[in-house]
């Protein structure tokens, strides 16, 4: 989805931020990595100003793999080709950046009146803990829409959309009765915060359309799951409560945090980089030991 990626300037002021690299893939390949192994194959992209470096990404760099072919680097050429086949990737661009539910509203041509799932470029999931297989089924199971929820610390609640749910019985899914963008800590109905994955009801379409600027100005999605889960149009909202291991590669704190993990847990590179990072965090964020106190000494009779 299209945004300007602010967080990260100067950095993205020419390269989105999508494709700021998480060791060594650009963040948006582990989304589409993810969304392949989860059975979907027809991917569109909804794009903005200054996206083209995405699509070259997807793309095939024929003087590259000539050159790599030419002095026989097969691994690097494999890694190179491997994003050209993942999947049939298509693009559609936002314009102005008017707000998530207008990016998901500008895919609508191309789903039709299937059902579809949503991926958001700044959360990775780590392809251990998979999220979208159980998303899937839930759908399959009860219809509607589902979204992908993950308890935070009352903290931090505003700074995501939050839901309102009835617990249906053991496990992960919940039914939504509710959903507030971005609520104060203690206007919050719960601590079950809304993060980066969707499977919508085609049925979203029609409601975005008439759901009005929210907060920023700007289309919300929430604001329209909110409707849905309130009056049942376009059938009931579910939620997935997500456990496993996340990113917010949108932030750059958790960026770093994200870029170290993986790199630590690479067959290729962790050993070397793991005992690096422990010698640096030894010599140089240890805390300097307390100087010793100074001996006492008598004064020396005269």
């Amino acid at each position: 989805m299209a945004g300007l990626g602010t967080r990260f300037l100067p950095a993205t002021k020419a390269t989105p931020k999508e494709m700021l690299p998480v060791v060594d893939k650009p963040a948006i390949q582990y989304v589409v990595e993810e969304a392949v192994a989860a059975g979907l194959s027809d991917l569109l992209m909804v794009t903005g100003r200054n996206k083209r470096p995405l699509e070259d990404h997807f793309d095939r760099n024929y003087e590259l793999e000539e050159i790599l072919q030419r002095k026989g680097e097969d691994e690097k050429l494999a890694r190179v080709l491997e994003p050209n086949d993942m999947a049939d990737i298509h693009y559609v661009r936002q314009g102005d950046p008017r707000g998530l539910g207008h990016a998901v509203l500008c895919a609508a041509p191309h789903v039709g009146t299937d059902p579809f799932a949503v991926l958001l470029g700044d959360d990775l999931l780590d392809p251990r803990d998979p999220l979208l297989p159980s998303m899937i089924e839930t759908r399959e199971r009860f219809g509607g829409s589902v979204v992908a929820l993950m308890q935070v610390p009352a903290d931090q609640i505003h700074l995501y959309g939050c839901a309102a749910v009835e617990h249906t019985g053991p496990g992960p899914v919940v039914r939504i009765t509710d959903l507030v963008e971005k609520p104060a800590a203690d206007q919050a109905p719960s601590t079950y915060a809304v993060i980066g994955r969707y499977v919508l009801d085609a049925g979203v379409f029609g409601v975005l359309r008439t759901t009005a600027p929210g907060r920023g100005g700007e289309i919300q999605l929430t604001d329209a799951l909110r409707q849905m889960a309130r009056t049942g149009d376009a059938g009931p909202v579910h939620g997935v409560v997500y456990t496993g291991r996340r990113y917010d590669t949108g932030d750059r704190a958790d960026y770093l945090r994200a870029t170290v993990r993986l790199a630590c847990e690479r067959e290729d590179l962790g050993g070397d980089f793991q005992r690096w990072l422990l010698s640096f965090v030894d010599r140089e964020l240890r805390p300097a030991p307390a100087p010793a106190p100074a001996a006492a000494h008598e004064d020396s009779a005269a």
